[in-house]
């Protein structure tokens, strides 16, 4: 996917004069957790609702890649920058997050815009992820996104799923020789090797582990 995409009524000069203001004003911005899996291009989250909604994406099965910031929307002399574009098998949407203090609300026109540029939309509010625990155990596994796991380590846990199916994490750490068991976890979960429960609860000792099926 690219990250720069001409707008309907700007010229490609000044959509890429305005993604390039936006972007470096955003870049100075940072969020936890820094990690991303899927992003394509620079992380870069204009509030921490959108830091929150690239961790849900990351963990998305569907989702295939994601791009901060990428494309000018506009109607007439009005423009917006969504603040993600996200790819799925079924096609690419743009994202936006809403901040409960009602700041960075998105246009009304906004979901045309993106209809005329072909792209489906869709908004996030923040009241609705707060207090989610798919959130709060996504965020827990990126703070993992750039752990290397080993060949070994890997070959042992996905041999321990194919022959006995859904395991407990406990029982997946106990085939792991490195020192930082959960981490090794955590990176095959991120990297679709294997699912996580992720919606039941927070993550724990009890929690299934299966290999990944997409």
């Amino acid at each position: 996917m690219s990250n720069s995409h001409p707008s309907l009524d700007l010229p490609d000069s000044a959509s890429t004069r305005l993604l390039t203001r936006i972007r470096n004003e955003v870049a100075a911005f940072s969020f936890t957790p820094r990690g991303a899996v899927r992003c394509i291009g620079l992380p870069m989250f204009r509030t921490s609702v959108a830091r929150d909604v690239g961790c849900l994406l990351d963990l998305d099965p569907f989702v295939i890649s994601w791009t901060c910031l990428p494309l000018v929307l506009s109607r007439r002399n009005r423009r917006h920058v969504p603040d993600f574009a996200v790819t799925r098998a079924t096609g690419t949407l743009v994202v936006d997050a809403i901040p409960a203090s009602g700041q960075a609300v998105p246009p009304q026109w906004a979901s045309d815009a993106a209809e005329r540029l072909g792209y489906g939309y869709e908004v996030h509010h923040e009241s609705n992820l707060r207090g989610d625990v798919r959130l709060e155990n996504a965020r827990d596994l990126l703070q993992y996104a750039s752990y290397r796991v080993s060949l070994g380590d890997r070959l042992r846990v996905l041999t321990l799923l194919e022959e006995h199916g859904s395991m407990p994490l406990s029982a997946c750490l106990q085939v792991v020789r490195n020192s930082d068991a959960i981490g090794v976890i955590a990176a095959l979960a991120l990297r679709r090797f294997i699912e996580i429960e992720l919606d039941e609860a927070r993550i724990g000792p009890e929690t299934r582990v299966s290999p990944f099926r997409g």
